[in-house]
């Protein structure tokens, strides 16, 4: 391969749905690894959202284990698969995942309406192999605190899939503007509105705030359901995201003011100033007419200056 060959792949990039084929990932998978970061993305030059560098693709195919182990890395398993990769029973999987001891990484919604949660095989294994975790895996029972909690009504999957979330924003965001789009997208509209009260901040902030995870059409049970995970609802975690919002806004307030209107006296056609459009309209010959009546005198503001000055 010449020199001008390898220069031109160096700087070859991929769309994500290019880089996931050419490593044999579904989408789902392959937007998982970018989250967790096991895929390196670089910015589009064209403002069209993330791409992958050829060489970052290149880095991963000479792996080791490419592509069962990248596979693998990524591989989410539902409660069932989780508890059998743990050598436990469904149910003291769950309760586990309820007191926020395993942490999800992704849902969905079954055919049935079921909320389906999905969490990492890797960490499910590494947490069945730490020797501190054996008296929550074995015993008849779980310890008494772990259901002192479990009786109180405790589930923190929700909150624990939008702490999880929210980090993948803020690995994405560039800058603080973005950040702190991140964090309201975990905010409800009233929340935010409380927060950033200038309505042109808030426009901003609202450019850079995520969506939920695509599940299902607009309006669907899938998308509504995926809207109520995203937000969140319960208080203490409510008052931090508020102050981390307003810190983050603050931040990005000084890195760079919102974008906002002009002035009305800076705008010109409101002092009577005329379009450069319409002198590339008027006739080439137009100043050759010695006869032409003479143009009657601007009005108001901009015609008295001109009176002033001749």
């Amino acid at each position: 391969m010449s020199g001008n060959t390898i220069t031109k792949l160096d700087g070859l990039t991929y769309t994500p749905s290019r880089a996931a084929r050419e490593l044999g990932l579904k989408r789902r998978e392959f937007d998982l690894a970018v989250n967790l970061g096991r895929i390196r993305t670089v910015p589009d030059e064209g403002g069209g959202g993330r791409r992958v560098a050829h060489a970052e693709i290149e880095r991963l195919r000479s792996e080791d284990g490419f592509p069962e182990a990248l596979l693998e890395r990524v591989r989410s398993v539902s409660t069932g698969e989780a508890a059998g990769l743990m050598g436990v029973t469904g149910d003291r999987f769950t309760r586990l995942a309820r007191v926020g001891l395993v942490v999800p990484v992704a849902f969905y919604l079954n055919r049935y309406r079921t909320l389906v949660w999905l969490y990492l095989a890797d960490e499910i294994r590494h947490f069945a192999a730490d020797e501190q975790n054996a008296p929550l895996l074995k015993g008849r029972s779980l310890p008494e605190g772990v259901r002192a909690q479990l009786e109180g009504g405790l589930d923190l999957r929700a909150r624990n899939w939008r702490g999880r979330h929210l980090g993948f924003l803020l690995r994405r965001a560039e800058d603080p503007w973005q950040r702190a789009g991140a964090l309201a997208a975990l905010l409800d509209p009233v929340q935010i509105a409380e927060i950033v009260k200038d309505p042109y901040e808030r426009a901003h902030v609202n450019r850079f705030r995520p969506g939920p995870p695509t599940h299902g059409t607009p309006g669907s049970p899938a998308a509504q359901l995926a809207e109520r995970i995203m937000t969140a609802d319960d208080p203490d975690e409510i008052s931090w995201l508020r102050a981390d919002l307003a810190q983050a806004l603050d931040e990005a307030r000084a890195h760079r003011p919102a974008p906002r209107p002009a002035p009305r006296a800076e705008r010109p056609a409101e002092l009577g100033h005329v379009h450069p459009a319409e002198h590339l309209a008027a006739p080439r010959h137009a100043h050759a007419r010695t006869n032409a009546p003479e143009p009657e005198r601007p009005r108001g503001l901009l015609g008295w200056l001109r009176r002033r000055s001749s």
